[in-house]
């Protein structure tokens, strides 16, 4: 049991370091009042696109926080049925 909670525990080190790095990469889309109440003047698929930097660190961040949340789900069982 031991070496599960030290395999596991590096997991949700790293994975949460990555989500940590990831955020901090993403650019906010602050545009304030005149975005909310004016309009945006970009359009959904041009400035999402598949190819973006922004969708590529959406796509990652949501695959990390996959993991991380899987792994610590796994623990929670883990230990709840076996310590």
């Amino acid at each position: 049991m031991a070496a599960v909670n030290i395999i596991s525990g590096i997991i949700l080190i790293v994975a949460s370091v990555a989500i940590i790095l990831v955020v901090l990469f993403s650019d906010t889309h602050n545009s304030g009042l005149s975005s909310s109440i004016g309009g945006s003047q970009d359009s959904f698929f041009g400035r999402n696109g598949s190819n973006t930097r922004e969708a590529k660190l959406t796509r990652i961040t949501t695959v990390i926080v996959a993991v991380f949340f899987l792994v610590a789900l796994i623990v929670n069982v883990v230990s709840a049925y076996l310590g």
